[in-house]
């Protein structure tokens, strides 16, 4: 064999490509509403998540587009959307999301979706921070509510929303502090903190 055991080996400069789109792929909450997202952007982005990785290659997903503001209003009063701020009621008109992907799956190709939602959506959305918009994935969502809101028939199972917009906010990454304490917070800026824990604490070898 002639090959090199490094080909198509990824590139310490694409590491550090890769990197920088999942550190700037943050959850946001809060957008500038006015700034409106095309549905061929939205169509782009579902290609991403069509090309990812389904198990067994059954690819049971399904999605809603909606970047009207008629349907977004329709969709935004079922979602819920910080749980660790327990004051926050959500984003205020003028900062909520201009578009959503709803992840549906569909019952009649499988009834067992396991990861793959989960794959589409991280998809979805670094393809949007390459785009220079944000996102929140949506998984506590008043399920009954939004499919009667969207008439969405019962062969398919809401999984997630993904809410997408320009940011309004800063999120920042910190360590997880000798507490432990993992939730989030706002500052008296309004900027949002998000623990991670160490690396090391995560490697168990």
């Amino acid at each position: 064999m002639n090959g090199r055991a490094d080909e198509g080996v990824t590139s310490i400069g694409e590491i550090i490509m890769i990197r920088d789109l999942v550190m700037k792929n943050r959850t946001y909450r809060r957008f500038f509403q006015e700034v409106a997202i095309e549905r061929q952007t939205l169509r782009e982005l579902v290609d991403l998540a069509r090309l990812s990785a389904a198990a067994g290659n059954m690819q049971p997903l399904k999605y809603i587009l909606s970047c009207e503001p008629q349907k977004n209003a329709l969709i935004f009063p079922h979602l819920a959307w910080a749980g660790y701020l327990k004051d926050w009621p959500g984003p205020r008109e003028g900062e909520r999301p201009s578009a959503y992907i709803i992840i549906l799956g569909d019952t009649q190709i499988t009834q067992s979706f396991g990861c793959d939602h989960g794959i589409a959506a991280q998809s979805i959305l670094l393809g949007a921070t390459e785009r220079g918009l944000g996102g929140c994935i949506i998984g506590t969502v008043q399920r009954q509510k939004l499919r009667k809101a969207l008439d969405i028939p019962s062969a398919y199972q809401i999984l997630l929303v993904l809410a997408l917009g320009k940011p309004r906010e800063t999120v920042v990454i910190e360590t997880v502090g000798a507490a432990g304490d993992v939730k989030y917070w706002r500052d008296s800026e309004g900027v949002h903190h998000v623990p991670k824990r160490a690396l090391d604490d995560i490697i168990l070898d």
